[in-house]
């Protein structure tokens, strides 16, 4: 079987957490390891990547849902709404209802359509009101997937994610093992083999709860206010950044050989994400 696959998103889906100075943007991600496995499964498997980080789903709407469906996937992947949770004031009714207009205009032309829940990690009182989004949107992403004939892959209740290792420090994107996991379990999901080696960790020891609550308190101060700020700032890492791959490649011809060619910015990218960070996080 081979096809088009075209990913669609934010940074979930251009695979922020999963760093690589070799790819385009500096990262990887489960969208690109499962295009490579999708190559070898068939070398005439083809791969386009629109994904962005930091947009909104308005944003995904109006800037990759035509170019995506220009390409004629024969699959297509489509996660949008985590950044409209985290937005300091946001209606998730009119959000969702944004969602499945977009989610319709995909079903009507794209045969196999993959969606996703987001994981909720939240364990904070302080985060109560995100987690009820979450939620909320992952319960209207499951009716619509049921609706629409859609693939879901039901993220938070993948219970290997539980893990602390799954995730990046800042407990918002996967790490590399997470996208490693994710691909695999994407490409589970459609029936398709693949050769990833998926990491095997020891029991996760949990911490005292003394010391637990020193890091997350430690967490919310270092990752998740600075988060808010940036944002009522405007301040965006996305927004001067590209589609990884906007035009089809054919996996089978090694990502890596393919990025080398398209990945002259990655430094800049990495270095301008990581002065983003150290300029909002607080010292002493």
């Amino acid at each position: 079987m081979a096809g088009r696959f075209v990913a669609i998103g934010d940074s979930f889906t251009e695979g922020v957490g999963d760093p690589n100075l070799l790819y385009p943007n500096g990262v990887r991600g489960w969208a690109d390891r499962m295009a490579r496995q999708l190559g070898r499964a068939d070398e005439r498997w083809e791969y386009a990547n629109l994904a962005i980080r930091s947009k909104l789903l308005d944003e995904i709407v109006a800037e990759q849902l035509a170019p995506a469906l220009d390409l004629r996937p024969t699959l297509a992947s489509f996660y949008a709404g985590g950044n409209d949770i985290l937005s300091v004031r946001v209606d998730m009714n009119s959000v969702m209802e944004r969602y499945e207009a977009a989610l319709r205009e995909l079903a009507a032309g794209v045969p196999d359509l993959v969606l996703f829940t987001t994981f909720d990690s939240t364990t904070s009182p302080v985060l109560e009101p995100v987690r009820r989004r979450i939620v909320f949107y992952n319960n209207v992403v499951r009716e619509l997937s049921v609706a629409y004939n859609a693939i879901l892959v039901d993220h938070t209740r993948l219970s290997v994610f539980r893990d602390r290792r799954m995730w990046a420090p800042d407990r918002i994107h996967m790490s590399r093992h997470g996208h490693k996991v994710l691909a695999a379990e994407v490409l589970k999901t459609l029936g398709i083999p693949h050769t990833l080696k998926v990491p095997e960790f020891p029991p996760w020891e949990r911490r005292p709860m003394r010391e637990a609550a020193r890091a997350e308190a430690a967490w919310v101060r270092h990752e998740v206010i600075p988060l808010f700020r940036r944002r009522m700032r405007g301040v965006r890492e996305g927004d001067s950044l590209s589609p990884k791959w906007p035009t089809p490649v054919h996996p089978a011809d090694g990502m890596k050989r393919l990025a080398r060619t398209d990945s002259g910015d990655a430094l800049r990218v990495h270095r301008e994400w990581e002065r983003s960070r150290s300029h909002h996080l607080p010292t002493g």
